[in-house]
């Protein structure tokens, strides 16, 4: 038996495309995603995570990922912080020498990620219905190397999301980012809102939908 011992992780999938969001997009990405979540956001994309997949041994993951012959690695759900094994999950891929990066909703307690991990958090805007899961206090474990997401569905939205980023000075803490929600945010709207309000935000799209569009596991 290895160092891992008997480590297991329920996974849904692993999967290499390209990375279809922050500041790694476009890049060729292995991806892990982990099963369950404790959110049900309006907008969520994912919800085929939720329940199923299948029970991995830690060193299984870290054989499908190394298979892909690529440096980054991203870590996402579902919500994977909901496994209380992804801690060892995200170190044992940084030993291995990838590139990792974590997917997460904010909704859990970020202090014990690996420092060397990247963390993508969402702040869940008003139309996401999850907006009362905000655990706040992750923005204290916020680096320059992190990135704080807003999920924008509609004026509101933005409203709020810039009222954060202001309140929290949020821009000094990381990279922001705004997106516009697939489906029912016009982008170029959003684009524009940006630009009129001189936010120092990084507007996105989302790479993968405009490849693939709804497409599970790309």
């Amino acid at each position: 038996m290895s160092e891992h011992g008997r480590i297991r992780l329920k996974v849904t999938e692993i999967f290499l495309s390209l990375q279809g969001e922050a500041r790694d997009a476009g890049r060729p990405t292995s991806f892990v995603r982990l099963t369950g979540c404790p959110l049900r956001c309006t907008y969520c994309d994912t919800a085929y995570a939720f329940t199923g997949g299948r029970w991995m041994d830690l060193d299984e993951i870290l054989a499908n990922v190394a298979g892909h012959g690529v440096e980054p690695v991203c870590v996402t759900g579902g919500e994977p912080l909901a496994q209380r094994h992804c801690h060892a999950l995200l170190r044992a891929l940084c030993e291995a020498g990838h590139a990792v990066s974590l997917e997460t909703s904010g909704a859990l307690d970020l202090c014990g990620v690996d420092p060397r991990v990247a963390k993508v958090m969402d702040l869940k805007t008003p139309a996401s219905g999850e907006m009362h899961r905000n655990r706040w206090e992750n923005l204290s474990h916020l680096t320059p190397r992190d990135q704080v997401k807003f999920v924008i569905c509609d004026r509101r939205d933005y409203l709020w999301a810039r009222e954060v980023l202001t309140e929290h000075r949020l821009d000094r803490r990381c990279e922001v980012l705004f997106s516009p929600c697939w489906g029912r945010q016009d982008a170029g709207e959003l684009a524009q809102w940006i630009l009129d309000d001189r936010l120092p935000v990084r507007f996105q799209l989302q790479l993968h939908k405009l490849l693939w569009g709804e497409e599970p596991g790309r």
